[in-house]
């Protein structure tokens, strides 16, 4: 029984938009229903031409706790527009930070369940599997609650950002080293990706929540989706094959990692011969079994 007396966790909830009149309104009500927990929403919308701006303003303008950032800016995607928000929104007075997209449907006690675990075990971060639904009603439990390895950082995100929740000093941390090396973080294309990592390169605690949190929405505008079943296979292994993922592990490793960390710097490296040096630890770079044969494929194939 939870102890009335003890304050309400705040919590500032940043989400990125764009274009998103069709399902931010069930989004939004799902977020500000959140119980157990004091919240308020910080808006960035990526220039947009369906009005979104528009209703969020409205929104902001009825219900004091949401936030809508100075509009006009053209982002270009979700990364550079999470990085915005961490750049310009002050949470220092929060207990957490929390990141949400635009589309998704969140059980009421998502945050509550997060602030509960991370207060329970010292927690730094907190992330957790998702329900994906489609709109022909099929529903897939993404599980993304593998037990963590040494440097999977450097090759994966924790799951989809939209369930990452930071301690306000972890956030706090994490925004100083982003703007103290602004230039490099803002070439990061995955923003989920380059948060787990950095979290776990500083030695920061992180939970992966085998219970689902959220409903995670896939449809046609998804930038980054569940990738399930064998067209997505096709569509990401057609992607790797133009080098996005190398180029970005090389990225995420030599901005978070120690230079004296061999498994870094040999992923660091764009030479096809030096990435055969992690063959050996094939076992420290997924936390999935399939996951680590398929990037030993890839080295293989000098794809990687």
């Amino acid at each position: 029984m939870r102890d009335v007396n003890l304050p309400v966790p705040r919590v500032a909830v940043l989400l990125a938009a764009y274009n998103g009149m069709q399902y931010i309104a069930e989004q939004m009500e799902s977020i500000l229903a959140q119980i157990g927990v004091d919240v308020t929403v910080f808006i960035s919308v990526d220039r947009s031409t369906d009005g979104t701006e528009k209703w969020v303003e409205a929104l902001a303008q009825a219900n004091t706790r949401v936030v809508l950032l100075p509009y006009g800016e053209r982002f270009g995607g979700a990364a550079p527009n999470f990085f915005h928000l961490f750049k310009e929104v002050d949470f220092s007075s929060f207990d957490y930070v929390s990141l949400a997209d635009q589309d998704d449907i969140w059980n009421d006690g998502k945050l509550r369940r997060a602030h509960d675990v991370m207060l329970a075990n010292q927690y730094d971060a907190y992330s957790a599997n998702v329900l994906a639904f489609w709109p022909d009603g099929r529903e897939v439990l993404i599980n993304k609650a593998q037990p963590q390895v040494s440097h999977d950082y450097l090759f994966e995100a924790a799951g989809p950002g939209c369930t990452y929740v930071f301690s306000v000093a972890s956030a706090l941390r994490m925004k100083q080293f982003m703007l103290a090396h602004w230039d490099e973080v803002s070439r990061v294309g995955l923003h989920d990706w380059f948060f787990y990592a950095w979290h776990r390169a500083n030695g920061l605690n992180w939970f992966i929540d085998d219970q689902w949190q959220m409903r995670y929405r896939q449809h046609g505008g998804n930038q980054v989706g569940a990738n399930q079943g064998v067209a997505a296979l096709r569509s990401r292994f057609r992607l790797l094959r133009t080098g996005w993922y190398g180029t970005e592990v090389a990225r995420m490793a030599a901005l978070v990692s120690a230079p004296t960390d061999k498994i870094a710097q040999s992923a660091a490296s764009r030479r096809w011969w030096t990435h055969l040096g992690l063959l050996p630890y094939a076992g420290r770079l997924r936390r999935r079994m399939r996951d680590r044969l398929f990037l030993v494929v890839m080295i293989l194939l000098g794809i990687f």
